[in-house]
């Protein structure tokens, strides 16, 4: 199975939104394989589509493209990343602008683009390494600190995974896993429908980058206060091995297992959703009171670290990986 990388330019929208050209990688078999699209200078991950068991190809991710406020085309979803660094000195920097540094790989087994973002003073470097083998996509985050003093790190890989509805969609192999509710985990590639914001504002969509801010510097007494809120939340044990997704929800898992299967029973398909270095693991339904395979026919999930802050020492690194892989072949 031959899979091969190429940069191409994608734009030409239709009105009302404007014509526009963006930097892309794309990732195609010319016998049906894997297949991933890649937008530059943002990192988001718009397209994963996979071989499937009855000989066609499906798309895993679900993306929205809708118009902005000055008429430019807004693409929401699928997979990214929404991270900030905190660190004393006034440190604070989010990847967010990213350059290609790097593909390689054999056509044979898998192939490998590199992404960095750096902060301005070139101590804090992020790579994003996304490797497409046949039957898996893997997004990996590495950060380095050349600073002389701690990072903490918060945020998330998250992925938007296409379905039919969340009412024939079930979340196998969680049961024994602790969990707290939270608001939907807002960053700027989240599809989130109106109903939960409405009446409400978007400050009922949560941030962990201000808790993150508002802790920094403030010494033991500000992290135990933290903790005390977090204790009053809402929290729990998975009971149900085989969960179903059809009411509005939305989770962090603090002892999930590494690896466990997204269902659908609509299209018939599944996929299997994988972590290493991340504690957490997010997980948001928007329920299934809106159209089949509409806008807001997904799940979300997200390797995270959004309770917690990850620390990365002086001189140090850290590294957190999601994959994503298609069992259906």
């Amino acid at each position: 199975m031959r899979t091969t990388w190429r940069v191409i330019s994608v734009g030409m929208m239709e009105s009302p939104l404007k014509t526009s050209a963006t930097a892309a990688l794309s990732s195609w078999d010319w016998r049906n394989g894997s297949v991933a699209t890649l937008m530059l200078p943002s990192g988001l991950v718009t397209s994963y589509k996979v071989p499937m068991w009855h000989g066609g190809v499906v798309e895993l991710l679900q993306t929205s493209v809708s118009e902005g406020e000055d008429g430019e085309a807004v693409i929401q979803g699928g997979v990214s990343l929404a991270f900030n660094c905190e660190g004393d000195g006034g440190v604070s920097w989010s990847p967010s602008t990213w350059a290609l540094g790097d593909i390689r790989g054999s056509p044979q087994e898998s192939i490998l683009v590199e992404l960095v973002s750096r902060n301005s003073q070139d101590m804090i470097e992020a790579k994003y390494i996304l490797t497409l083998h046949q039957d898996l996509l893997s997004s990996e985050l590495v950060f380095l600190n050349s600073r002389s003093s701690s990072l903490r790190v918060m945020g998330s890989v998250i992925s938007h995974l296409t379905v039919s509805t969340p009412e024939a969609t079930y979340a196998v192999g969680l049961e024994g896993s602790n969990f707290y509710n939270r608001p939907p985990f807002l960053s700027n590639f989240s599809i989130v429908p109106p109903e939960s914001t409405e009446g409400k504002g978007s400050g009922e969509l949560w941030s962990p980058f201000a808790e993150l801010l508002s802790t920094w510097g403030a010494g033991n007494g500000g992290g135990d206060k933290k903790q005390g809120e977090r204790e009053e939340e809402t929290e729990g044990e998975e009971n149900d091995n085989y969960k179903h997704l059809t009411e509005k929800m939305s989770m962090i898992y603090t002892s999930a297992p590494r690896n466990f299967t997204i269902i659908d029973r609509g299209k018939r398909n599944s996929v299997v959703v994988g972590r290493d270095g991340f504690n957490e693991l997010y997980m948001f339904s928007p329920g299934s009171t809106h159209e089949w395979y509409g806008k807001y026919a997904y799940i979300c999930v997200g390797q995270a670290a959004l309770l917690e802050p990850v620390i990365v020492g002086p001189q140090s690194e850290w590294r957190g990986l999601q994959r994503l892989r298609n069992p259906n072949l």
